[in-house]
Parts: structure tokens; C-alpha cells; sequence
């Protein structure tokens, strides 16, 4: 009979098993495995002091994640973090409960929500498209970091021949300016939803608005006002740039749209807040959470986008997903995962 071998066994646990009587599994805790004397040799076993000693880092390196599509090249470009803490209202149909136990779920502290953020640059060969702008660390002081990962990417911001807004919330659109309220892609045209222009640049609609909603029209009119001749809207369902067709996924806003990108014989898409924090919204398409602002609509939305994704295995994209903000869907239990994509050198 072939001999079985186990890992991590004794010598004479290595013998056959027809030959050696074992001991129950139930009598090998996870704290004997922590704290037990085999460990605790080898760790007796090594050197006391280092042959040097090096510094404590301070940072981690740029967030720039460069990958293929087809003949195009794509740069997720990390623009950083937010902390959010949430109440038993964030999500209008699950109880705070449900959202905590998803979060721990996903290995993360009850009741706050880490919101990553991240741009996508696609290189088409002929332009640079830049999809949303990030926050120009104009929402916490722990985001705003993409321009600086640009640098860090090689690729100087009068480079960007075209900016695609998925649509109007802060941390998509302050990136057009600096706090000082100065452009900062002084070549680019920018393109915008047609539905989502209208919405917010309207005054009889936002003289209705309160709370963060009127906010954001405030921040509208703050980012768009003095450049509105430069803006071009587009409906949702054109092509926008070569290769780059918007995908109308109303209900997070009025106008929010997405991004279907193709190069040769390959595809991916970019589903701006169709989705939003994986642990959460693609496991659970069916919650509403208070951001979206037709939460019936997004959410048929969301849930159609994912069965797509999963069902043509395409790659997929989101501004909040973790960073590279990229990877692949597929279907579990009654929801769907995220499956990242692998890191590889490009």
C-alpha cells in the first residue's frame, strides 16, 4: 500500500499510517498549535539580534497598479482612504446587526466603513482617458494622493487628453481642481452624463435639496460653474472614447453611469458605485444603503450588473473596491464575490 505522508508531522509520523497508531485530531487545539513546544524550539532556535538593523518604514510605496487589456494599457491609480463611521440606518433594508456581521465577515471592525478610493487611467495608445478624478484631499487628509501617484506613474497631468465622469458625488469630481479652486488638467475635455448634468445643475431642484444632497449640489456648481463651456455631456449608452462605451447604471444618482472598455478581443468594465464596498454590496446586492438615492432602482441595477459580470467571467472595475480596485465576480449563495485579480508584473 502507498504511504501517506502529512505535513508538519514527527519522523515517526511520517511512517505509513497502517503502521502507526495516531492520536485523535480533537486532541490538537489551536492553542497547542500556537503556543506549543515545537514552536516554541524553533522560535529559541534563532539568532537574538539581527547582523543590522533597518528602519521602520514610514509609508508604503506608490499606488500605481498597471495592467493589459487587449492593445491598451491601464493604471489604477490609489487615491486613498476614508473612515466613515455608519449608524443602524445606513443600509435602509438590513438591520445594523446584519451590517456588522457582514463587515466582520469581511475582517473589519463594526460600524465604520473604509472607503478606498481609486481612478482608472486607460491608454489607448493615441489618448489618456482619466475615469473620475479622486478627492484632491478635499474630503480627509487620509485621501487625495492620486496626483502624486500620477508623478509616480511617469505621466505629468496636462498629459490627460480626456476626463470621464461616472458622476457627481465629492470624491469623483473634486480632483478637477485644487482647493484652490485652479485646474488641474488644463488639456483635458471633460465628459459628463448628460442626466447627471442636468440633475445638479439645475436650481429649482436644488433649491429642494437639504442636508449632504444640497451639499453636493453646492460642490457641483463649485467644480463646474466657470468651466461649464468646456464640459460635454453625453448620453449614457454612447461611445465616449475610443474603445470606451458609458453604460447607462442609474440609482446611486439620477445620471450615474459606467464604463464598458475594448481592446482586441478583450473586454472589462467599469462599474464606477454600481457596487461600492464588495463585502457588503456584492455579497448582499439586495441591501439598499443610504447613498444610493433611488435605492430600489440601484439596486436592480447592482444585482443585473453583477449577473452579468459573473456570467460573461468578464474583469471588472470599481472606484471603491480595494485597491487595484480590480478582479472578477462570481455568484455565492445569494449573493456574489469578488475574486481580485492576481498581482503580476506587467
Amino acid at each position: 500500500m502507498a504511504a501517506v505522508f502529512t505535513f508538519g508531522a514527527s519522523p515517526a509520523e511520517q511512517m505509513p499510517r497502517s503502521s502507526v497508531k495516531r492520536e485523535p485530531m480533537s486532541a490538537f487545539s489551536r492553542r497547542s498549535f500556537l503556543t506549543g513546544p515545537l514552536l516554541a524550539a524553533g522560535c529559541a532556535a534563532l539568532p537574538v539580534q539581527g547582523r543590522a538593523a533597518a528602519p521602520t518604514a514610514k509609508a508604503q510605496g506608490p499606488g500605481v497598479y498597471r495592467y493589459k487589456l487587449g492593445d491598451y494599457q491601464l493604471t489604477a491609480l490609489y487615491d486613498g482612504i476614508w473612515y466613515v463611521p455608519i449608524d443602524d440606518k445606513f443600509v435602509r433594508n438590513a438591520s445594523a446587526a446584519a451590517v456588522n456581521e457582514a463587515l466582520a465577515a469581511g475582517f473589519l471592525p463594526p460600524s465604520v466603513l473604509p472607503i478606498s478610493f481609486t481612478a482608472l487611467l486607460v491608454n489607448t495608445g493615441a489618448r489618456l482617458v482619466l475615469i473620475d478624478t479622486g478627492t484632491a484631499g478635499q474630503i480627509t487628509d487620509t485621501a487625495g494622493f492620486m496626483n502624486a501617484n500620477l508623478a509616480a506613474a511617469g505621466i505629468k497631468p496636462d498629459a490627460i487628453d480626456t476626463i470621464l465622469i461616472s458622476h457627481f458625488h465629492p470624491d469623483h469630481i473634486d480632483g478637477i481642481k485644487t482647493k484652490d479652486g485652479d485646474k488641474v488638467f488644463a488639456n483635458a475635455e471633460i465628459l459628463v452624463p448628460e442626466p447627471e448634468w442636468k440633475f445638479w445643475m439645475d436650481d429649482g431642484t436644488m433649491a429642494q435639496s437639504t442636508g449632504a444632497v444640497h451639499r453636493y449640489f453646492l460642490n457641483a456648481r463649485r467644480i463646474f460653474k466657470d468651466i461649464a463651456k468646456e464640459v460635454r455631456p453625453f448620453q449614457p449608452g454612447a461611445e465616449v472614447a475610443p474603445g470606451i462605451v458609458s453604460v447607462p447604471a442609474f440609482g446611486h444618482t439620477p445620471g450615474h453611469t459606467a464604463f464598458a472598455i475594448h481592446s482586441g478581443n478583450q473586454s472589462m468594465l467599469a462599474m464606477s458605485d454600481t457596487a461600492r464596498e464588495p463585502w457588503l454590496f456584492v455579497r448582499h446586492p439586495e441591501w439598499q444603503p443610504s447613498y444610493d438615492m433611488d435605492g430600489p432602482q440601484a439596486m436592480k441595477t447592482r444585482t443585473d450588473m453583477l449577473d452579468r459580470a459573473a456570467a460573461d467571467r468578464m474583469l471588472v472595475e470599481a472606484y471603491h473596491f480595494p485597491f487595484p480596485a480590480c478582479g472578477h465576480i462570481v455568484r455565492s449563495g445569494t449573493g456574489y464575490e469578488l475574486v481580485p485579480a492576481m498581482w503580476e508584473p506587467f
